[in-house]
């Protein structure tokens, strides 16, 4: 297996397990999108984008970003986006990929950039659709 270009950050396995997730699933992705959509406000979650994309600036993390976004169904891309940002721009955020999505909407809702990027992420893989 050829090893990918984000292969060699700390979030690498937790990259590689939402683009699988999202190519086998596709569908509970779109749903959290929306949820994820309706539960936060969206200028904050625009905002952490933008600290996330500005955050993974260096020569690796743009290649790994750009591969993960490529690697992506091209109509599910927007789906994973911001969990894909957040896992190359912060190493330690990958747990809340775990967390109750009660627990991470609540951190999202409170300005947590990290859980603003990967509230859609957690509900998705967790099949909790609100």
């Amino acid at each position: 297996m050829t090893p990918t270009a984000w292969a060699d950050l700390p979030n690498a396995k937790h990259i590689d397990r939402i683009l699988d997730d999202l190519k086998k699933n596709p569908d509970n992705w779109s749903d959290a999108r929306g949820a994820a959509r309706n539960a936060t406000k969206n200028d904050a979650r625009y905002a952490a984008w933008n600290a996330a994309w500005n955050a993974a600036s260096d020569a690796a993390r743009n290649d790994a970003r750009n591969a993960a976004w490529y690697a992506a169904r091209a109509d599910a891309r927007a789906d994973a986006r911001d969990a894909i940002s957040a896992l190359i721009a912060y190493d330690d955020c990958a747990y809340l990929l775990d967390e109750k999505p009660e627990h991470v909407q609540m951190l999202a809702l409170l300005g947590n950039e990290k859980a603003l990027l990967l509230y859609q992420a957690c509900l998705a893989l967790q099949k909790e659709i609100v």
